[in-house]
């Protein structure tokens, strides 16, 4: 099946690229795809108003008042007031009458703030100072002096103290402090403003989107704008933005959608996943196509089995498998495919031996094998017609027919799916005609049905079919046109379909090749072994272990190549699929070295 996918949307100055790639990198479950675009004046002011929103959004949802404009300027005042207050502490509120009477008589007041070690006590005899206050580490003074004697010759920083009491700077502080309460009050309350923000975000987001798409205009200004989007397993919706909170990066989430054509993660059991390789060889389902390996990995392992043909190579396949899992060996690169190799190999034994073959021997002549078992194998003559064929080739074509009428009715089912029944009744009809009309033919055959009912019965799937294929396989079209396409569609299925089914008759032909040419082999070792052996024990291990050892290779190239085509062209070309969908490719920091 295919796993649900979530599509994330980023929009970011490229500056900020490579930083919150890294970020993204170290999530690793996103997919990545990016488009760089210059910035002219609409998209840059579309992108500033996008990112005002984002920061205010971000501000309110993490109550994170240093973003805040407004609550940082209330914020320094406050900071201000209060360290004028410590040091009004200091100096006391002076009498204003005297400190008027002073200024009256033409006097300025100076304040200083030192170091006790910088301190001079000679300076209390030099000029007219007044110690005001003092601790152990600093000293606080005034130096009075006439304004019309000019400046000074008292080489010290002044201080600066305010001149209003301390009862004033204190009222100054509390309402301070009531604008910042009320301020952080009304940030609280906005929360409930977030969904309308994020709303808007992402309308802002998109416009901006569909202007870069449809906009060619020169670059004017030394930046891009960078538009990611990302897919990930929508299971992993939860971590993701989790961590994507923590990092500070804001986006705007949706489910994926077929529109979208979102990168495709399969899932399925631990016996599909084996095969899921082979999908990827054809190529991956879109979005919303079914996925084909839960069918192709049985059919697959009944393809290959039927191709190999020999129980005992089965078991060669089951000890390569375990040699690769478990030891470094690694045979043209298949370490990682050990237990699809294995898989194989099990099909390989069981099939065999129905076939009955073990390393060339003809199991049905052999002696120890019990009579209940030698009736399970498909080793003999069917007579039909009056005829006799192989059961073996009467199987294959079997197995070709009903994968080819499986293929028929995905393709039904994947059409009805994506575009309506109206656009699947040409189809339908098809798979009325030849799964219904094989269905009657089995029915009758087998005396299921008498002669009336199968009358009944094939004149209801002629009705259906005929209706569905010539005349309303188009809806709304002219009926002639309509009778013209069905006729040409016709001639393209019914020859097609005599060329699929005969296609796997390669099933019965390559089996049956693999067991004569390893009974041959078995033959000349025999041969050459005679009736007294001595040293002809080697020549006929000789031949005995190349014969098979080539006959096991070339099996296992016809049974790779063979069952590959047989899914690639006659089932994937009849069920409808593909394969243009895109591989799930998460931003990773993890690099697999496997088998390298």
């Amino acid at each position: 099946m295919i796993t649900k996918m979530t599509k994330y949307t980023f929009l970011l100055l490229s500056s900020d690229t490579d930083a919150i790639l890294r970020e993204i990198q170290e999530l690793g479950v996103l997919d990545i795809t990016r488009s760089r675009k210059p910035v002219d004046t609409t998209s840059a002011q579309l992108f500033r108003e996008a990112e005002a929103i984002r920061h205010e959004i971000e501000t309110i949802e993490k109550c994170d008042f240093s973003r805040d404009e407004r609550h940082s300027a209330i914020e320094a005042k406050l900071t201000a007031a209060q360290a004028a207050v410590d040091e009004k502490r200091h100096w006391g509120d002076l009498d204003p009458a005297k400190i008027k009477a002073l200024r009256d008589a033409g006097c300025q007041i100076h304040y200083y703030t030192l170091p006790v070690k910088k301190f001079n006590p000679a300076w209390l005899e030099e000029y007219p100072i007044a110690e005001i206050d003092r601790d152990e580490k600093t000293v606080r003074f005034v130096l009075i002096d006439r304004a019309s004697e000019g400046a000074n010759n008292f080489q010290v920083k002044e201080t600066h103290v305010a001149r209003e009491s301390i009862e004033q700077l204190d009222r100054n502080v509390k309402t301070l402090q009531q604008q910042l309460l009320d301020r952080e009050s009304e940030m609280e309350n906005r929360k409930q403003d977030i969904p309308d923000l994020q709303r808007t975000y992402a309308e802002k987001a998109q416009t901006l989107q569909r202007y870069l798409a449809g906009n060619n205009a020169e670059k004017a200004a030394e930046d891009y704008i960078t538009v990611m989007t990302g897919f990930a397993p929508t299971t992993e919706d939860a971590r993701l933005k989790a961590a994507l909170d923590k990092k500070a990066l804001y986006y705007v989430s949706e489910p994926a959608t077929a529109a979208d054509n979102p990168p495709v993660q399969l899932k399925n059991n631990w016996f599909a996943r084996n095969f899921e390789t082979l999908t990827g060889m054809y190529g991956m389902p879109v979005y919303d196509e079914f996925d084909p390996t839960p069918i192709l990995a049985p059919f697959f392992l009944l393809f290959w089995s039927f191709c190999m043909g020999d129980a005992g190579y089965g078991l060669i396949l089951i000890a390569l498998g375990i040699l690769l899992h478990k030891t470094g060996f690694n045979l043209l690169g298949l370490k990682k495919h050990w237990r699809l190799v294995t898989t194989l190999g099990v099909g390989t034994l069981v099939i065999g031996f129905f076939l009955g073959t073990f390393f060339g021997i003809n199991l049905k002549e052999v002696s120890w094998i019990p009579e209940g078992l030698r009736k399970l194998m498909l080793v003999g003559k069917l007579e039909i017609a009056g005829t006799a064929y192989d059961i073996t080739m009467i199987a294959a074509i079997a197995i070709g027919i009903f994968h080819i009428c499986l293929a028929m009715i995905i393709k039904a089912v994947g059409i009805t799916k994506r575009a309506g029944f109206k656009q699947a009744i040409s189809t339908w009809g098809w798979v009325t005609l030849v799964v219904g009309g094989l269905i009657v033919a089995g029915l009758a055959l087998t005396h299921v049905l008498n002669a009336t009912a199968t009358k009944i019965a094939i004149i209801a799937v002629g009705v259906l079919s005929v209706l569905g294929i010539f005349i309303f396989n188009k809806p709304g079209r002219n009926p002639l046109l309509n009778i013209g396409s069905g006729l040409w569609d016709t001639y393209q299925t019914a020859t097609g379909l005599l060329g699929d089914v005969l296609s796997y008759i390669r099933l019965y032909a390559l089996g049956l090749a693999g067991g004569m040419l390893g009974g041959a082999f078995n033959q000349i070792g025999t041969m050459l072994l005679g009736s007294n052996p001595t040293w002809q024990w080697l020549p006929f291990v000789v031949i005995v272990l190349f014969g098979h050892a080539l006959n096991f290779a070339m099996s296992c190239l016809g049974a790779f190549v063979h069952p590959l085509r047989l899914t690639f062209v006659e089932y994937f070309k009849n069920s409808g699929y593909e394969g243009k969908g895109l591989d799930y490719k998460p931003l990773t920091n993890e690099i697999n070295l496997e088998n390298k």
